[in-house]
């Protein structure tokens, strides 16, 4: 079975940083692409990132030059390096396999990120 833990959210001041994780299992974590996506209140997922296997990313526009996408197949584990963080920002942010398509709802919880003034 299918398993993302996501965690490191938190709240935090417009500027901020934080370091999200997502914690794999139940399947060959180095053998597939990652991504991540975030959904604020009342709205649609949005895509964010994705890793392959080789270990090359791309990210939408809105996170270009303020998020970096990592992972560390030693741990299973995929990471999301947040900085310069905005307003606008803070939604539920969630891990899955792929590319930029997201089938159904993502597995995990999620983990929440406020960016409050």
């Amino acid at each position: 079975e299918v398993q993302l833990v996501e965690s490191g959210g938190g709240l935090v001041q417009p500027g901020g940083s934080l370091r999200l994780s997502c914690a794999a299992s139940g399947f060959t974590f180095s053998s597939v692409a990652m991504m991540w996506v975030r959904q604020a209140p009342g709205k649609a997922f949005e895509w964010l990132s994705y890793i392959t296997i080789g270990g090359i990313t791309v990210y939408a526009d809105s996170v270009k030059g303020r998020f970096t996408i990592s992972r560390d197949n030693t741990k299973n584990t995929l990471y999301l390096q947040m900085n310069s963080l905005k307003v606008e920002d803070t939604a539920v942010y969630y891990c899955a396999i792929g590319y930029r398509t997201l089938s159904g709802t993502p597995p995990g919880q999620g983990t929440q990120v406020t960016v409050f003034s």
